[in-house]
């Protein structure tokens, strides 16, 4: 090959690649277009929430138990049972109470009688010393036993007196009103009374006012109040939303632990009470209930996006036309009108990230910008449309060879 072909194929290959680069690359790029998203400062509703979980509970909920041992006798109460206040709903066997208090009558009645008659032996033999005919030890003796027969007496009396309050332990009554929740003894059954007194009947006193103890997280608890509006939903209805108010957050904390296969964390959790009415009974107790805190809930209230106190009318959004009227506040929102962009200092409340409450510094009804949106207006290049380079292979013709239809 000589220098001539040589000279030709490299100008060949520099006009391919020029032409590829003004394919891929070329043309004029018009300017991105600009459009503002406006909006209306109007009243509105400001709401932030948390979420969490917690457990139906009656409002006041009394286990009954006994606190002597024996036979479970009779039972004169179910669940779902209604009860009064004092009402009798299970007696236990009194033969062996009755025995014991038989027995301690009777060690206390012989306590007694030689109680008072020490006492009165006490009480003659101290006159006759005091004049001095009887000896010292002979009054010291009398004294002892008049004195062994007063804490003898008073133990036994003691004694009577618990035999007594066991004897009625048998009796088991209703401690409040309300109705029978849980039932977990059978008649005949036998209880034992040690360290820790065994459950008899769980009795709820109102079913139509329950509460929601929900578990709220460490990062949460913060921001959660007395009276703030609690929404809630359970799986035995889920279209129905209930709602209440946060009753009491309780300072004692609860700690478990989660583990993946990496990590253990541990999770510190509060209990929060929530009122819940419950006048058609659909809350059961024990239900686990998804609360809905409103941390933040504000009616009617000026507002506006957040994101308009954000915006910052700035190159590449402006025209040539474009002037801005700025001014030195912390927090302003722009109307634009004429090709003027007009800062509007304002005086801003609470925040739930997307809507900013407005306290002051412009109207209602204002239109402001909120945000601004730029992009092109070149069209997209089909296929079809792109231009072929001169020194690229052309595309066969698909319809070179065909014959054309017949009539």
């Amino acid at each position: 090959m000589n220098k001539k072909q040589k000279l030709i194929g490299g100008i060949i290959i520099i006009v391919i690649i020029a032409g590829c680069g003004y394919w891929l690359f070329g043309g004029s790029k018009k300017k991105p277009v600009v459009t503002f998203a406006t909006t209306q400062v109007q009243k509105g509703e400001i709401k932030s929430s948390i979420t969490a979980t917690g457990t139906i509970e009656p409002v006041t909920e009394v286990e009954v138990g006994t606190q002597v041992s024996g036979i479970i006798d009779k039972i004169y109460v179910d669940y779902n049972s209604v009860v009064k206040k004092g009402q009798l709903i299970a007696e236990m066997d009194k033969v062996t109470l009755q025995n014991e208090l038989e027995s301690a009558k009777g060690t206390y009645d012989g306590a007694q009688a030689e109680y008072n008659y020490q006492k009165k032996n006490y009480e003659r033999n101290k006159l006759l010393h005091e004049k001095g005919l009887i000896s010292d030890k002979e009054y010291e003796e009398y004294l002892y036993n008049y004195q062994r027969a007063k804490s003898t007496y008073e133990s036994s009396k003691a004694s009577y007196n618990k035999a007594q309050r066991n004897l009625s332990y048998a009796i088991i009554t209703s401690p409040i009103d309300g109705i029978v929740t849980s039932r977990d003894v059978e008649e005949g059954q036998t209880v034992a009374s040690g360290f820790e007194t065994p459950t008899l009947f769980t009795i709820a006193a109102d079913l139509t006012k329950m509460q929601v103890v929900a578990d709220i997280d460490e990062a949460d608890i913060g921001g959660v109040e007395n009276g703030q509006e609690v929404s809630f939903t359970v799986d035995a209805y889920p279209e129905d939303v209930f709602t209440g108010h946060v009753k009491q957050i309780r300072l004692g904390s609860s700690k478990s632990s989660t583990s993946t296969t990496s990590t253990t964390e541990t999770v510190v959790t509060y209990e929060v009470v929530i009122t819940a009415d419950n006048p058609d009974l659909k809350l059961k107790p024990r239900l686990t209930a998804n609360v809905t805190i409103y941390t933040i809930n504000k009616k009617d209230v000026l507002c506006v996006p957040a994101k308009a106190l954000r915006f910052v009318p700035e190159e590449p959004l402006l025209g040539k036309e474009d002037v801005i009227k700025d001014c030195n506040a912390e927090h302003k929102v722009w109307t634009y009108e004429n090709h003027v962009f007009q800062a509007h200092p304002v005086t801003i409340g609470l925040s739930n990230g997307t809507y900013t409450e407005i306290c002051g510094g412009i109207a209602e009804g204002t239109t402001i910008v909120s945000e601004a949106k730029a992009f092109s207006t070149e069209p997209e290049v089909q296929p079809a449309q792109q231009e072929q380079n001169p020194f690229m292979p052309g595309r066969p013709d698909r319809n070179k060879d065909k014959k054309p239809n017949k009539e």
